[in-house]
């Protein structure tokens, strides 16, 4: 039987939501090992003058503990 822990990472990107969830997960992956998944929990943009600056995730990361 697997062990697995869930913990909460925020990422951001000036291209895309899912260039932040790229980069996070590969930023998380450093010093997490057996990440089996990650789920998009919310998205957010930041605007200036109208436009979207900055693209922003919060990533819920799952991993194997131990083995």
């Amino acid at each position: 039987m697997a062990v697995l822990k869930v913990i909460e990472i925020l990422s951001n990107s000036t291209k895309s939501w899912e260039d932040a969830t790229a980069k996070g997960i590969k930023k998380a992956s450093k010093s997490i090992k057996n990440i089996r998944s990650a789920y998009v929990q919310n998205q957010n943009v930041t605007v200036e003058n109208g436009k979207v600056q900055e693209y922003r995730v919060n990533l819920k990361v799952t991993f194997e503990v131990g083995g």
